[in-house]
C-alpha cells in the first residue's frame, strides 16, 4: 500500500570592506573570534557579486562556478552532499551485516541478505526476465473486466502501477481515526502536463517516452512491442486526461470526498469494487475518501472504453516499469536512460552499492536506522534541537499575536495550534518490527514483492485501531525534514541535523539561520495556504474568520505573483501557485527564525565573527543550506514536478521580502532584490 504524501576549509577575511550600499564589518572582538566558529563558508561566496542584487550568488557564487554536476547526479548541493555522506555512513553499517554470519530471520541477516541479493547482478542476468513470467501469467489469465479489477487490487499490493492506489492515514475530519483513502495513478510520465502540453521540448520527451516503452516491452519479451508501445502511451494520455491538476491536488478541502461503499458502485459504474476491495483486504470496507471524484467518474468510461487485450498490454507494462530495476543490467539499464538521461539529464548511474544502499533505506530503513542512530546522532544534539524548536514556537506565538492582518479571534485559534504542535527529532520512540518480511540472499525480485505485501499488511492493521502517533514517515539516515497536517507535528530525522545546517561548534546565528529556518519552514507548514485549513488536532475545519481568511489570501496572492515573474529556464517560470505552499514556509519560517535568533540575544549584541555580524550570518545560514545546482533536464522536470521552488529562489525570492535583511547588508533602492515596503510580503 503506497504512501502519498529530496566542504572546502573555509578562507578567513579580516577587516575588509566588501558590502554593498557602505556597509561594512563591525569592529571585531579577538577573543570572541579564536573562541567561536562563524560557520560561514567563505571559500564558497563570490564577494565580487553585491549581497543586495543576489544573495545566492553572494554566498555560493564562487563554488557554482568551481562546481562540475557529477555525472551520476542530475543535480549537487548541500542537500546531495549530505545524502551521500548518510549513505557512506550506512554502506558501513550494511556491510558489516552482509559480512557476517547471522541467525536466519534476524535484523541483521534481512538487512545483509537484502543487500546482497541487490548487489548480485550475476544471479540477477542469470535470471533474466525469469521473474516476470509469474507477473505475466496473472495478467494474461485475465479474462473479464472484473477479473482486471481484482488484478488492479493485487498490483496495487505489490507495487505495481494501477490506475489508482489505495493508502492509510488519518482521517481528516476525525484525526482520532485511520481511514482509506484513494489516489489517482497510472502514469509512465512525471505528471499530467507531460502528456499535453505542446512545446518542442514536451514534444520530444513524448516521442522519447513511447521508444523507451518499445524497447523495454522488447526486452521483457513481448512482440510486437512498436504498436503496443503506441497503444499504452494512448491509453495513458486517456487516463491523464481525468487525472487532476497538481495546483487542484493541494487542496486538502477540495480532496476530502467520504463515499459509502454503496455509493462507489455509481461514482465507477461498472467496476467490480467487491473483488476490488476483497483482493485488497478490504471485504468490510463500510466507506473511503476518495481524493479526485471527477477521476474516478472518468476512468470508468476509460476502462469501459478500452478493450481488454489493451488494458493487459498496459499491465504488463506497468509490471515492467515498476521492477526494470530489480531485473537484469540491460533492464536497469534500459530503465535509467529513459528516467535518469532523458527526464533528468544524468549521464550514468550511481554506484551500484549506492543504489543498493538506497534500496536498504527504502525496505529496511529503521533496522539501519536504529544502528544509525547509536553511531552517529549525539544525545546533546537532540537537546540543542528542542531548545530551538521550543525558541522557534516562542517567537512564533509574539509574531501571531502582534499581527497587524488578523483579528483577536483566529489569533487565539491559531495560538491554539501552534501550542499543539508535537516535535519529533532524531529518530522515533518506538521502531518497526519487519518479523513479518522474509528476505531471500538470491532473490532481490522477490524480496521487493514481499516487502510491499508486508507494508500493505501493516497499513491494513492500523484500521479500527488507536493513532500510531509514533510512526515516523521518514528514516533517521534521510537528509530531510517533514510536517505531517493530520497529527500537527513536525521531524526531523537526523542526518539533517550536521553542518552546515546544525553546526555544533558554530555561533548561534548561522544555526538559526540554517536549521532554525528549516524548523520555522515545517512550523510554517501548519500555517500556509493548505496547513492552515487543519485545526490543531489535525482535522480539517475552519477556524478563521472570513475577513481574516481574505486578508491572508491577499498577501498569499502577492507571493504567488512574485515567484510566477521568477525564469528558471528561458523558456520556463516557476509555478507561483504550486509552490505557493513551500514558499510560504520558506518566508515564516525565515522571519520567524529571525525573530528567534534576536530574542535569544536578550538584549545583547552579537559578536562580529569573520567579519560578518550576527544578522549577517543568520542570512548566509540561510543561503548555505539551499547550496545548489541543476542540470537543464531536472530542472526542468522539478518545475513541473516538485512543491519547492528551485535554490536560487528559495534564498533570493525570501531574503527580499524580510526587512532585517536590508537592514544586514545595506540595500538600497538601486539593489538588484530591492522591492519597496508596500511590495514585500509579511505573511507570519
Amino acid at each position: 500500500m503506497k504512501k502519498y504524501l529530496g566542504y572546502t576549509g573555509l578562507a578567513l577575511l579580516l577587516g575588509s570592506a566588501f558590502l554593498a550600499g557602505g556597509c561594512s564589518p563591525a569592529n571585531e572582538s579577538s577573543e570572541e573570534q579564536a573562541t567561536l566558529s562563524s560557520g560561514v563558508h567563505q571559500a564558497h561566496m563570490n564577494k565580487e557579486i553585491a549581497p543586495g542584487d543576489d544573495f545566492f550568488e553572494y554566498v555560493n557564487g564562487t563554488w557554482l562556478a568551481n562546481t562540475e554536476i557529477p555525472a551520476d547526479k542530475s543535480s549537487i548541493g548541500t542537500f546531495y552532499y549530505l545524502r551521500d555522506n548518510a549513505e557512506d555512513d550506512v554502506k558501513a553499517i550494511i556491510e558489516e551485516s552482509a559480512a557476517a554470519d547471522n541467525a536466519p530471520g534476524s535484523d541483521a541477516q534481512k538487512v545483509g541478505d537484502f543487500y546482497n541479493s541487490y548487489m548480485d547482478m550475476e544471479t540477477r542476468n542469470a535470471r533474466g526476465i525469469e521473474p516476470l513470467q509469474p507477473e505475466f501469467a496473472k495478467i494474461d489469465a485475465i479474462s473479464s473486466y472484473d477479473d482486471l479489477a481484482k488484478w488492479f487490487a493485487y498490483a496495487d499490493k505489490v507495487g505495481f502501477d494501477a490506475p489508482f492506489g489505495l493508502y492509510v492515514n488519518n482521517d481528516a475530519k476525525q484525526a482520532d481515526q485511520y481511514a482509506i483513502y484513494a489516489w489517482q495513478s497510472g502514469l509512465g510520465l512525471p505528471d499530467r502536463e507531460y502528456y499535453f502540453k505542446d512545446d518542442e521540448k514536451s514534444v520530444e520527451t513524448r516521442e522519447k517516452y513511447v521508444a523507451h516503452v518499445e524497447r523495454m516491452l522488447a526486452l521483457a519479451g513481448i512482440d510486437e512491442a512498436a504498436a503496443k508501445a503506441r497503444q499504452i502511451m494512448d491509453l495513458e494520455t486517456s487516463i491523464a486526461d481525468k487525472h487532476w491538476l497538481k495546483e487542484d491536488n493541494r487542496d486538502s478541502v477540495k480532496r476530502y470526498n467520504k463515499y459509502e461503499r454503496a455509493q462507489l458502485k455509481d461514482l465507477v459504474p461498472g467496476f467490480d469494487w467487491d473483488d476490488y476491495l476483497a483482493e485488497t483486504g478490504l471485504a468490510d470496507l463500510k466507506e473511503i475518501i476518495i481524493n479526485q471524484p471527477s477521476f474516478m467518474e472518468g476512468l470508468a468510461g476509460v476502462i469501459k472504453d478500452t478493450d481488454l487485450d489493451t488494458w493487459k498490454t498496459w499491465a504488463k507494462w506497468s509490471v515492467i516499469n515498476n521492477t526494470a530495476s530489480r531485473l537484469t543490467a540491460e533492464i536497469d539499464q534500459a530503465n535509467f536512460d529513459f528516467y535518469g538521461k532523458v527526464l533528468s539529464g544524468t549521464e550514468e548511474q550511481r554506484p551500484m552499492w549506492r543504489r543498493a544502499v538506497s534500496a536498504v533505506n527504502s525496505t529496511l530503513g529503521e533496522v539501519v536506522g536504529k544502528v544509525y542512530v547509536d553511531k552517529h546522532f549525539k544525545p546533546e544534539a537532540k537537546a540543542r534541537m528542542q531548545e530551538l524548536v521550543g525558541n522557534l514556537v516562542k517567537a512564533y506565538e509574539v509574531s501571531i499575536k502582534d499581527l497587524d492582518w488578523m483579528g483577536e479571534e483566529t489569533k487565539q485559534k491559531a495560538l491554539e495550534k501552534l501550542h499543539k504542535f508535537t516535535p519529533k527529532i532524531g529518530y522515533p520512540d518506538q521502531w518497526k518490527d519487519y518479523a513479518k518480511l522474509e528476505i531471500k540472499r538470491e532473490d532481490y525480485f522477490g524480496n521487493v514483492i514481499r516487502a510491499h505485501i508486508v507494508e500493505h499488511e501493516r497499513e491494513l492493521a492500523k484500521l479500527g485501531g488507536p493513532i500510531q502517533r509514533w510512526e515516523w514517515f521518514m528514516t533517521p539516515q534521510t537528509v530531510n525534514a517533514y510536517y505531517n497536517p493530520t497529527m500537527n507535528e513536525i521531524v526531523f530525522p537526523a542526518a539533517i541535523l550536521q553542518p552546515p545546517f546544525f553546526d555544533m561548534a558554530a555561533d548561534d546565528a548561522v544555526n538559526y539561520g540554517a536549521i532554525g529556518g528549516v524548523i520555522g519552514h515545517e512550523i510554517g507548514h501548519g500555517f500556509d495556504d493548505k496547513g492552515s485549513t487543519y485545526n490543531g488536532d489535525g482535522e480539517l475545519q475552519n477556524w478563521w474568520t472570513d475577513e481574516d481568511r481574505k486578508a491572508f489570501e491577499e498577501r498569499t496572492g502577492q507571493l504567488v505573483a512574485q515567484y510566477n515573474g521568477f525564469e528558471a529556464l528561458p523558456d520556463l517560470h516557476v509555478n507561483g501557485e504550486f509552490t505557493l505552499g513551500e514558499n510560504i514556509g520558506d518566508l515564516g519560517g525565515l522571519s520567524i527564525a529571525y525573530k528567534a535568533y534576536k530574542m535569544s540575544l536578550n538584549g545583547k549584541e552579537a559578536p562580529v565573527i569573520d567579519g560578518f555580524t550576527g544578522e549577517q550570518r543568520f542570512f548566509i545560514g540561510w543561503a548555505q543550506g539551499f547550496q545548489g545546482k541543476y542540470r537543464d533536464e531536472a530542472l526542468r522536470t522539478r518545475i513541473q514536478t516538485d512543491p519547492h521552488s528551485p535554490a536560487r529562489f528559495r534564498v533570493n525570492g525570501v531574503v527580499r521580502n524580510v526587512p532585517a535583511f536590508y537592514e544586514a547588508f545595506g540595500l538600497s533602492e538601486t539593489s538588484g532584490l530591492y522591492l519597496a515596503p508596500d511590495e514585500r510580503v509579511k505573511i507570519w
